[in-house]
């Protein structure tokens, strides 16, 4: 199956609704999961998408559903995720929101990482999670078909992974089963305001009154929460991967060695990406936020390249409107699929190295090359709360990178926010107001 794009059928278009309890801006893994948790809570939920359900970066991400390597913050919510993830299937009857139990391994090529990397097992272990360390001689007998000088490693086996292109439409079949409204090609324009809280939205095919919104655009929040009067400090990040035709399965868990990563697929390929390169366009965003993400540049051990200029249509193109009305066609509507070009390095660096590190798949011939725009956070962790500007106004977004895999946890703690129970976690690491009340801007992996 294809990458979904802008040409794919639109499969969600029910009537629009005069009212609901809360509309949902955004049909990727976080929006779609809130709606579905929302509407096992008995709530009344419109979601709606300017594109297609999991068009962007939900379909586009490795399929990963990761514990391993977690910011200490993210950990206890993706130790949720995965546990959800497990009955899903089973529980919606979407067959394709199957888990595949795989384990993910992580090897390393010198003594500094391995360092780094134990200073999280420390973390794994407090939170007993099954992550186990392997010794170069244990890389050598278990994994001797993947190549490198390995000083050490490490596997957590209850770790696996999911197909995102079908997964999260499944998702999305799942909360429709519920009564959730699902509306494909429907921009949400923007809020309808009255008395500092949210009263509505106004969306390209008309107004729709709720109590409640919640804001689930990925690389396109900063902009509609800008327009808003939202200060959301959010930036997005190219990244490209590939998908190998069917070949035997040579390689069992999700691998991440240094400079490249694989999983093994249902269609019987495999997803490729390297780990060394990160893209950003320069925006009037980049300015205003760049002295937030000074630490996350320092810390990250990826080459991060700046380009010139967003192309039109992307997020903070240049030339842009940064404001508009509810009259007005938005970027949103301009955009429908955001679809960037594969990045030629990164492909470069694919075919290059993977010879040499996983000689099976030497000769396996690329079905399909893809990138996305990853919504990254100065910390590279999720902003998840309620605004404090606008009342009934959520935010969901800047998932890192890392919002697959643990995007079923982030839609049940949204619906218990946006619903005022219990989450069940502390959440206070992820509200907005952490970039602006002096609290130190300290990086996770990412």
């Amino acid at each position: 199956m294809p990458m979904i794009s802008d040409k794919s059928p639109i499969t969600f278009s029910d009537p629009m609704p005069d009212e609901v309890d809360v509309v949902v801006i955004g049909a990727g893994v976080a929006g779609t999961a809130t709606s579905y948790f929302l509407a096992e809570k008995g709530v009344k939920v419109l979601l709606c998408d300017k594109g297609r359900v999991a068009g962007e970066q939900s379909s586009r991400n490795w399929g990963w559903v990761r514990q391993q390597a977690r910011d200490w913050r993210e950990l206890p919510v993706m130790m949720e995720s995965n546990r959800i993830w497990r009955g899903l299937a089973e529980k919606t009857g979407e067959k394709d929101l199957t888990f595949t139990q795989a384990g993910c391994l992580h090897l390393v090529e010198n003594e500094k990482a391995f360092a780094n990397f134990e200073k999280w097992y420390e973390t794994a272990k407090q939170h007993q999670l099954d992550t186990k360390m392997l010794s170069k001689a244990e890389i050598a007998a278990r994994y001797p078909n993947i190549k490198g000088n390995f000083v050490g490693g490490f596997l957590t086996e209850s770790d696996g992974r999911a197909e995102p292109f079908v997964a999260i439409p499944a998702l999305a079949r799942a909360a429709r089963k519920l009564g959730v409204t699902i509306i494909e090609g429907c921009a949400v324009r923007t809020l309808d305001i009255q008395a500092g809280r949210v009263a509505g939205v106004v969306t390209e095919k008309g107004r729709v009154r709720c109590g409640q919104a919640v804001l689930a655009g990925g690389a396109w929040s900063t902009y509609f929460a800008a327009n808003s009067g939202v200060n959301l400090p959010q930036l997005p990040v190219r990244s490209t991967v590939a998908r190998t035709e069917p070949v035997p399965e040579f390689y069992g868990p999700n691998t991440n060695t240094p400079g490249l990563a694989i999983r093994r697929r249902t269609d019987g390929g495999y997803t490729i990406a390297s780990l060394d390169l990160s893209e950003h366009y320069i925006s009037k965003s980049s300015f205003k936020y760049f002295t937030k993400y000074i630490n996350l540049l320092r810390a990250s051990s990826r080459d991060v390249r700046l380009m010139l200029g967003p192309p039109k249509g992307y997020p903070g193109a240049w030339g842009s409107p940064s404001r508009w009305t509810a009259d007005e066609v938005t970027p949103f509507e301009r955009m429908r699929v955001l679809n960037p070009e594969p990045s030629p390095t990164s492909l470069k660096h694919i075919r290059e190295r993977l010879p040499n590190r996983f000689p099976e798949l030497a000769a396996a011939k690329f079905a399909e090359t893809w990138a996305g725009m990853i919504d990254v956070m100065p910390d590279a962790v999720p902003t998840l709360c309620e605004t404090d500007r606008i009342k009934g106004l959520y935010i969901a977004t800047g998932l890192s990178g890392h919002g697959f895999g643990i995007g079923p946890a982030i839609g049940r703690i949204m619906s218990d926010v946006v619903t005022g129970r219990p989450t069940g976690h502390d959440i206070s690491h992820f509200r907005i107001q952490r970039f602006f009340d002096g609290s130190p801007i300290v990086p996770g992996p990412y």
